[in-house]
């Protein structure tokens, strides 16, 4: 943990942020070593922070002593170098334990995931999400999506809170949003409320979220592909817009049909996309479950084709390249004939 607050870390990031899957082993317990190295190899790759124990990393399959381990190892592995925020959740009394836990390990700040099962009124999710804050000195993001959505009032009221810091959005109602950003801009001038694009394989939306002023992003296809998930990331925050197409329309729209094909692929494909690229993370835990084999085979080889879409260092794609030296040898023939 750091003394720089974590909204000042998160203001101007220089990549994507970073949500880890968590490693099992054989037996089906913590896999450390593995999930040491997934944290490492990210951070050494260019995340901006670390989100650990969130969805992408099955926080609900996770007791509280290998929450904790899981927290304490990927603070240790970043060593300061960028944030590292844990996910809490279910009802108020154990998302304020898991919240002690990872302000206990050295956590910089917490992303405060939807109550558990019931559907609450905007007065007890404040109430919620209050109680949390207060709990720990730790920085909160509040997780909007499923039974935890908010109107422009109540993120006004959370806002607020000092604590709180952030609202990710995981429902995509770009309506919604627009009002929730000008209420607070003009209930709360001059508060610095910071708001992420936090829909799966929140790249496909990231167009969209920038028209509305919203830049930061948790990118799930860094886990797999941090090459890929940079590249795209340079490319929005630069207006590289021809880039951003391209990947797009070749690697990001087929991805995420890819992912509507079996439900909880939002999580069990980005892992096996992990073990993919060499690194045996393990299967997911029940409820989820593992992709098709033949769903294996589609990733591996979008991927592959991801990375022919990739600028090299002078800015042009491999199989753009490659045409234009095609196209140089026709015209020369064309010429010595």
């Amino acid at each position: 943990m750091t003394s720089a607050p974590l909204a000042a870390r998160l203001t101007r990031v220089a990549g994507p942020l970073f949500f880890p899957v968590t490693a099992y082993g054989p037996d089906g317990g913590l896999g450390l070593d593995a999930f040491r190295a997934h944290v490492r190899g990210g951070v050494d790759a260019g995340a901006a922070a670390v989100f650990v124990c969130c969805g992408t990393g099955e926080f609900h399959a996770l007791d509280p002593d290998e929450y904790r381990r899981c927290v304490a190892a990927a603070v240790e592995e970043t060593a300061g170098r960028v944030p590292v925020v844990a996910g809490a959740g279910y009802g108020t009394a154990l998302a304020v334990r898991y919240a002690r836990i990872a302000e206990e390990e050295g956590a910089d700040g917490l992303l405060a995931l939807p109550p558990y099962l019931v559907v609450a009124d905007q007065e007890g999710l404040v109430r919620h999400y209050t109680e949390l804050a207060a709990a720990t000195s730790l920085e909160t993001i509040v997780y909007q999506r499923d039974n935890a959505v908010f109107t422009p009032a109540t993120v006004v009221a959370l806002a607020r809170i000092e604590k709180i810091i952030g609202l990710k959005d995981g429902c995509g109602d770009l309506d919604l949003m627009q009002r929730v950003i000008s209420t607070v801009r003009r209930e709360l001038p001059g508060r610095a409320f910071l708001y992420f694009n936090g829909l799966p394989t929140a790249e496909l939306t990231g167009l969209a979220y920038r028209g509305i002023g919203i830049t930061l992003y948790s990118s799930a296809v860094f886990a797999f592909a941090p090459d890929i998930a940079l590249a795209f990331h340079r490319a929005l925050t630069t207006g590289d817009d021809t880039t951003v197409d391209r990947l797009l329309d070749g690697f990001f729209v087929p991805l995420v049909e890819l992912r509507n094909l079996g439900r909880g692929y939002a999580v069990s494909l980005v892992k096996a996309g992990v073990r993919l690229g060499g690194l045996d993370v393990g299967e997911v835990r029940p409820p989820l479950r593992e992709p098709r084999a033949d769903h294996l085979k589609a990733l591996a080889e979008l991927v592959e084709h991801g990375r022919t879409l990739l600028p090299d260092t002078t800015g042009t794609t491999e199989a753009g390249e490659a045409s234009t030296k095609s196209a140089e040898s026709a015209k020369s023939a064309e010429e010595d004939a």
